[in-house]
């Protein structure tokens, strides 16, 4: 792994006995001495650490005001940039002019400036990304010496309030400024929870005081993984790229009002045409969620068929569910395949084995709302 490049908080994680895997150009804790399985039930039962520094932190300082800068981010994707208020965070999707998916982000507005944040794997292209279609209304500023946390679960706002007691006011997507430290309520494992900016220079006592506490353990890459997918959550370059719109991606969530046919700033975006088309009259396929008869898991790349074995789709994401004990994936399938309770049947090691369309998601979320 001598190319890759390392955490800011490397040593703190390997001194916790994490185990380092290549992961978006990272060495990256797969897992601590607790173990995947552990730490996934932890984290739903009381609060896990997780490291995601190697995501791109960025941000847009307008060069003639708030209005031109949220105006041209808009341009960028299906969602409504404008009408977010200052203190809230927002899921983003930038899209491409055939309607796919480049990135999902999320981003907050912070009064004078935006705040991004993209995912590691495709930060190299977001970055002149946006650099290039916002030249005339924002400098697109890289954060590099701050370090990026996620604090997750139904105990994570009673330890991190013991180090910043003003986080308890916060509400799911809720964005705040509490001296150095950059909070937002979110996350990606379907808690409750907090992601956390610091600067790099204090990061590892920062980690350190929290994983001092008795409610907090740390948790590596193989937990946020289960977690997400028992929480129906999308995983870039896996369940939605390049060739996915958001419709299929059943994403339409993300796309206000406002953008949609008859909003006040409706279309206008990469990919409008098909985006649209699709809101108003269906996509030709969907995600959906996937239950497996018995206890083998179905993963990633795992074919669908129908029940006549007409090929119909493939896993996108897929492994057991430790808080649902049973495996559970996503994929796609044709939109009359997709309906929840369809009996699907996926190819496992040559054999055909039966699976059911499901919801999303396999395990209810517990935001702060």
């Amino acid at each position: 792994m001598t190319d890759l490049l390392r955490l800011g908080l490397h040593d703190l994680h390997v001194g916790l006995q994490g185990r380092m895997v290549p992961f978006a150009g990272y060495e990256m804790p797969v897992q601590y001495a607790a173990g995947v399985m552990q730490e996934h039930l932890h984290t739903r039962a009381a609060a896990g650490l997780f490291d995601v520094s190697h995501m791109g932190q960025v941000i847009l300082r307008p060069k003639a005001g708030m209005a031109a800068l949220c105006a041209g981010f808009e341009a960028m994707m299906p969602v409504d940039v404008a009408g977010l208020a200052e203190g809230r965070q927002r899921y983003g999707l930038f899209t491409n002019e055939t309607g796919g998916i480049l990135d999902d982000l999320m981003f907050a507005n912070r009064g004078d400036h935006l705040f991004v944040v993209v995912n590691a794997a495709r930060k190299a292209h977001d970055i002149p990304h946006m650099a290039e279609h916002l030249a005339a209304v924002a400098e697109v500023v890289p954060i590099t010496d701050r370090a990026l946390l996620a604090l997750q679960g139904p105990l994570a706002e009673a330890a991190l309030a013991r180090l910043v007691p003003d986080v308890a006011a916060l509400r799911f997507m809720d964005v705040g400024v509490f001296g150095e430290v950059w909070v937002s309520r979110s996350g990606y494992t379907g808690e409750d929870g907090f992601e956390i900016s610091v600067p790099q220079g204090w990061a590892e006592t920062f980690a350190r005081d929290l994983l001092a506490m008795p409610e907090v353990q740390p948790v590596g890459l193989g937990a946020r993984d289960s977690l997400r997918l028992e929480a129906g959550l999308c995983l870039y370059g896996h369940d939605i790229d390049e060739t996915t719109s958001p419709v299929e991606a059943g994403l339409p969530w993300a796309i206000q009002k406002v953008r949609r046919t008859g909003g006040a700033r409706e279309g206008g975006f990469p990919g409008a045409a098909r985006i649209l088309q699709e809101l108003a009259e269906g996509p030709e396929r969907c995600r959906v969620g996937l239950r497996p008869d018995g206890r083998a898991p179905m993963r990633e790349g795992t074919g669908l068929f129908a029940a006549d074995e007409t090929p119909l789709g493939q896993v996108t994401s897929g492994g057991f569910g430790p808080s649902v004990e049973a495996p559970v994936a996503m994929g796609y399938v044709p939109r009359a395949f997709a309906d929840v309770g369809t009996p699907l049947q996926g190819e496992v090691r040559g054999k055909k084995l039966p699976v059911t369309v499901a919801a999303l998601p396999f395990h209810p979320t517990t935001y702060k709302r």
